[in-house]
Formats: structure tokens, C-alpha cells, sequence
């Protein structure tokens, strides 16, 4: 056989293409552009992804030759290549950076993939009267294992990262298993084909004029390229109109990518994909172990995934028969990747949808500037939502100066009544502060030294509870000095307040009501999140308090009451958008209350 060399992406952070020989003995089967290969680079092998096949080169003597084919499944379409070569162009990023993005972390290891058939849950069939019997019990006595039970049968194999999800346990699942009512079997994937009971129409609501007319458009643009901004205010129904315009797609036996920006969104998006499509839905998500990932990349790639959910990593997954992108709250700052390769989840999915010739939803109530503009200059299809959904109203917005107020832990005298009121009326209330840990910073009382990182120049924020310092922009983390480092002084102070701190503060107001925290620290455990969202669902407790964690997406019915502490401090920022950002996470955060009578105080 002729020589033969390939050019291929290696995962360093320059921006050239490296040219390797193939071997005579790896030149059968014929190599492919977007495959796997294991390369020596400087001391190091690494995988790399052939970019460009060649049968000359002008130097030979110092070519190397690639060290191994991996001959597995595991390679990039030539689509999704191009692809990422549009995204390393468009942000002049390094190319072999670029390609690590699409796979996997087990994928990008040298060594073989040791790759189990993946595990799902499914009913046992045929049951006996015994096992009749205690199912009748489960159903009297434990909802939660029922519920999980009908799910389990409804989808007839739902895989653990999914059941987690969604707030299962493993103590429930074994309950079951126990009683011989479900069981864990091997899942062979299979190419996704639609039938028409995979639809249920049980909770399908009756569209309001404004959600029918988007809908329609977008079924008449199904096979073109077509962006469509839905700026639909808090509880519109904008989840509706995602569902709905998914029915013909799914109805073609393609697939469809759901973008949301936070992984507390996955739960209750996962839940409503469920309730309505028995549909395959994957994960992806940065909770998910390796293994997960990897099942969720290969269920993406072999086509038997209908549905992706996940943050923006997720633009990237081997989608062969991807027939629409939907982005949710399109304005979030979490799409933005802040490290390596840094994009932003938006633009790089409707670069994506452009590519394919589909179509793709951005849906927000507080959408950004930019993509407002795009809309009224026609760029995008504009579409609005102006009502909300049933017979709730917006909330009351109410400004309180705290100059003339006598205030404890941040809060107003006329705030504590506001609360004291809501929690007598049996309903809930959601104060907001959008700063985690017990304190912002820590400084000397004597000389006014304040303790900063000295990567970032931002202060360290004090985590009580693990009696750290902690920096949120890069994550590093020191002891609390014992004396000041400037003057010997031991009069060293946390400055200001964050959520931990409120949480004490508060549960000392109002020592009989149950108080729970939601930020990033309190639900870092899998499948806490979903946890806490139930038990407030279920009014097991009155004060929230939270930060944006709380402010995006989600659905509580019984609270009345939202109070933003601090409102004005966001606009002390170094972001050119800070006030942009504040209103919209003003409106965002007003949007949690969803009854007749709401007040919002700031």
C-alpha cells in the first residue's frame, strides 16, 4: 500500500493541525475523518481526531506515526466535525480544544473503554396475587413508591440517572425490587421510532390564541432554518408551546435538544418531558458520573435517544436526526462557558440549527437585549405571550426604603409584618438574596483589612458551617486567620450577609416556622434539589430562602409573598449589564408568585 498521512486535532491550546502517518498495517478498514486515534505528542500519548486524510507529504523523515486505531464506534459524523470547526472558527478557538467538548471524559482516555450494556428499571409482568396484593398496599401507604412504580411502568425502562432525577431513591427502588414488582435488566439500545400512544393526552392543555398561533408557525417552518423568540412573561404556558411544536418532530422519528441553563431546571423540565412523551429521554448534565455520560453520548449517537435535556455542554452530543433545538431561558448568564473554551450555549445552538436547516425556540420572560434586537430587526420570529396562564395574576411590585426603617438582620419592620401576615394566611413566602455563605468578605476591625483572593482580587466569602474562606469566581479556599496579617489584630469580623447567615437570622424572628435554604451549598448532594422543591410543594415548610437557584423556572402555588433583600446592590457591579441583569431577575423572582393576590417587596 502508498503512504498515507492524516492531519489530526490534538486536545492542546494550539491552533494547527498536526500530520501523523498511518502504518500500512492500520490503513484497513480505510481511515475517516472524525475518528479516534492514539498519538504521541512530546512525552505524552493522547487522543486526537483525524481532521484531514492525505496520501502525500513534502517532509517524511520527521513524520511519526500514530501509535494506535482504536477501530471502535466511538467517531465523530462528518456534521458534527464541521460543525466544531464553525464553533473553533467563530470564536478563534483552538481546534483540538474544540473537539474534547463532544466526547465523553471515558472517550478521551488513551485506554479501552470497558463498556457494559447500560441498566434500566421495567415492571415485572404477569403479577401474582401476592404481589396484587401488595401493591395495593404500596398504593395505600407509601405514594412516593407508588409513583414511582406507575412511572416505571408507564416508560417500561427508565435508567437510575433519570429515577435520581426526579427525586427517587435508592431505598424506594429496593422496596420494590423487594416485593418483586419491578426488576433491573440490561437495555439494548434500539433507533428511535414514534407510535402514536407514545403521546399522552391526559395533561395536553387547551392552547390559549397567543400559544396556538406560535405553534403554528413554527410546524410551518420544520424543515428550514427559522429562529423564534417566545417572550412570554412568568407562568404564560411557555412550556406548553415547547411541547406541543415538539409533537411533529417527534412525530417524523427525529430527535429534539431541550438547552436549559442550571441544572435545577433538569428536574421539573425531565418531569413535564415525562408526563407528556413515552419517549426515550436522556440526560446530560454535569451530576451525571462518567459512565452515565457516556451512555447518554451513545444513545445520542445510535439514534434511540428522542429527547436530550441538559446545560449547555449538551449542544455538542452526536445527534444524527436532530429536528429541533429548544434553548430555555435564553438569557441566562449560566449558558456562557467561563473556562477552556469559552461560548456561549445560545449562539453556538442556533449556529447549529443554521448548520442543520431546523428550526430552534429561545424562550425567556426577561429575554436579552441582543436577542430582542435580532427580533425587532427581524433577524428572529418575534412572538409574544402577554397573559398568564389560568387566573393568576402579576404580581404587585413594592419598593421599601430602608433610610426610614428600623431594620434587624436586613429586615424592614414592614417586611416582618408582610411575612407575619402571609405565614397567618396559611400561604408561603420566598425571600431572596442572591449571596451564598454566612458573609460576603471578612475584614479587621482595627485597620479595615479585608481578605481577598489573590488570583481574582475579589474578596473571600466566609462559609460558616465548613468554617472556611471560599472564593466563587475560582474556587479556591483558605483557613480563616487568626490574626490580621497587617496589624496583628485579632478583631477580624464577617461584613455584610449571605443566605446562611439570613437563615439563622431569620429562624430566630420566627422561631416557629419551618425555614429552608436553597443555594448551591445546601443541595450539593444528588438529588437534594429535587428533594427540597418537593417538600416546599408540599408545604412541609413557610420561609424560603434562596438565591437564583430559586428565581428561575420553577412552580410554587402557594407562595404569595416574595421579598429581594438588597435589590440595588446588584448594580454595583464591574458588568456593563449589571442593571440589565437586575431586572431581569427582579422580574424573574416576582415571577415565583403565581396566585390571584401577590405582593413583591424590594
Amino acid at each position: 500500500m502508498s503512504d498515507q498521512f492524516v492531519q489530526v486535532a490534538v486536545p492542546v491550546p494550539m491552533r494547527q493541525l498536526f500530520t501523523y502517518q498511518v502504518p500500512t498495517e492500520m490503513q484497513h478498514p480505510s481511515i475517516k475523518i472524525g475518528e479516534r486515534v492514539a498519538v504521541s505528542f512530546g512525552a505524552r500519548k493522547v487522543i486526537a481526531i483525524v481532521m484531514v486524510i492525505d496520501n502525500h507529504c513534502t517532509i517524511t523523515s520527521k513524520i511519526k506515526p500514530i501509535s494506535q486505531r482504536l477501530n471502535d464506534s466511538f467517531h465523530l459524523s462528518d456534521s458534527l466535525v464541521n460543525y466544531l470547526r464553525l464553533c473553533a472558527d467563530y470564536y478563534h478557538h483552538p481546534i483540538g480544544d474544540v473537539l474534547q467538548q463532544a466526547l465523553p471524559k471515558l472517550l478521551r482516555q488513551v485506554k479501552k473503554v470497558d463498556l457494559k450494556p447500560p441498566m434500566v428499571w421495567r415492571n415485572e409482568d404477569n403479577l401474582q396475587d401476592a404481589q396484587l396484593k401488595s401493591l395495593t398496599q404500596i398504593q395505600a401507604k407509601a405514594p412516593k413508591q407508588f409513583a414511582l412504580y406507575q412511572l416505571i411502568v408507564k416508560h417500561s425502562g427508565v435508567s437510575w440517572a433519570e429515577l435520581r432525577t426526579l427525586g427517587y431513591s435508592k431505598a424506594q427502588l429496593n422496596a420494590l425490587v423487594a416485593k418483586k414488582l419491578i426488576k433491573e435488566v440490561k437495555h439494548t439500545p434500539l433507533p428511535f421510532s414514534w407510535q402514536i400512544e407514545m403521546l399522552t393526552q391526559e395533561n395536553k392543555q387547551v392552547l390559549s390564541t397567543e400559544q396556538a398561533l406560535i405553534v403554528a408557525t413554527i410546524n410551518q417552518s420544520l424543515d428550514l432554518f427559522s429562529c423564534h423568540l417566545v417572550d412570554g412573561v412568568t407562568g404564560s404556558g411557555k412550556t406548553e408551546v415547547y411541547l406541543q411544536a415538539m409533537e411533529n418532530v417527534l412525530a417524523n422519528s427525529q430527535q429534539v435538544l431541550v438547552i436549559v441553563p442550571e441544572i435545577g431546571l433538569t428536574p421539573q423540565t425531565l418531569l413535564r418531558f415525562e408526563q407528556r412523551f413515552s419517549v426515550p429521554i436522556c440526560l446530560h448534565h454535569s451530576n451525571l458520573n462518567d459512565t452515565e455520560r457516556l451512555d447518554t453520548w451513545l444513545n445520542a449517537q445510535q439514534g434511540s435517544a428522542a429527547i436530550i435535556i441538559g446545560t449547555r455542554s449538551a449542544i455538542f452530543s452526536p445527534l444524527h436526526k436532530l429536528g429541533m433545538i429548544i434553548v430555555d431561558e435564553e438569557h441566562d448568564s449560566s449558558l456562557k462557558q467561563q473556562d477552556s473554551f469559552r461560548y456561549h450555549g445560545r449562539d453556538i445552538a442556533i449556529l447549529r440549527a443554521r448548520q442543520l436547516n431546523i428550526p430552534i425556540i429561545l424562550g425567556s420572560a426577561t429575554p436579552s437585549f441582543e436577542s430582542l434586537q435580532n427580533a425587532l430587526s427581524g433577524k428572529y420570529q418575534y412572538h409574544q405571550l402577554r397573559q398568564r396562564a389560568g387566573a393568576s395574576s402579576k404580581a404587585k411590585i413594592a419598593l421599601i426604603d430602608i433610610a426610614k426603617q428600623q431594620m434587624e438582620f436586613g429586615l424592614s419592620g414592614t417586611l416582618k409584618h408582610e411575612i407575619k401576615q402571609t405565614l397567618a394566611r396559611g400561604e408561603q413566602a420566598l425571600i431572596f438574596l442572591n449571596r451564598r455563605g454566612y458573609a460576603p468578605a471578612i475584614n479587621c476591625q482595627e485597620c479595615h483589612w479585608l481578605c481577598d483572593c489573590q488570583r481574582c482580587d475579589k474578596p473571600y466569602t466566609f462559609h460558616q458551617k465548613q468554617q472556611l474562606l471560599i472564593c466563587h469566581h475560582c474556587g479556591s479556599q483558605k483557613r480563616i486567620p487568626k490574626q490580621c496579617p497587617c496589624c496583628g489584630s485579632v478583631r477580624i469580623a464577617p461584613v455584610g450577609q449571605g443566605t446562611e447567615q439570613l437563615e439563622q437570622r431569620i429562624s430566630e424572628i420566627f422561631p416557629d416556622v419551618s425555614v429552608v435554604r436553597i443555594d448551591r451549598d445546601s443541595t450539593r448532594k444528588k438529588g437534594e434539589l429535587t428533594k427540597l422543591l418537593q417538600e416546599i410543594t408540599a408545604k412541609k415548610h413557610q420561609l424560603l430562602i434562596g438565591t437564583q437557584m430559586l428565581a428561575k423556572g420553577h412552580h410554587f402555588p402557594d407562595v404569595t409573598l416574595v421579598a429581594v433583600l438588597d435589590g440595588d446592590g446588584a448594580l454595583f457591579s464591574f458588568d456593563f449589564r449589571a442593571s440589565e441583569q437586575m431586572a431581569q431577575l427582579l422580574i424573574q423572582v416576582a415571577g415565583r408568585v403565581d396566585v390571584q393576590v401577590s405582593r413583591v417587596k424590594c
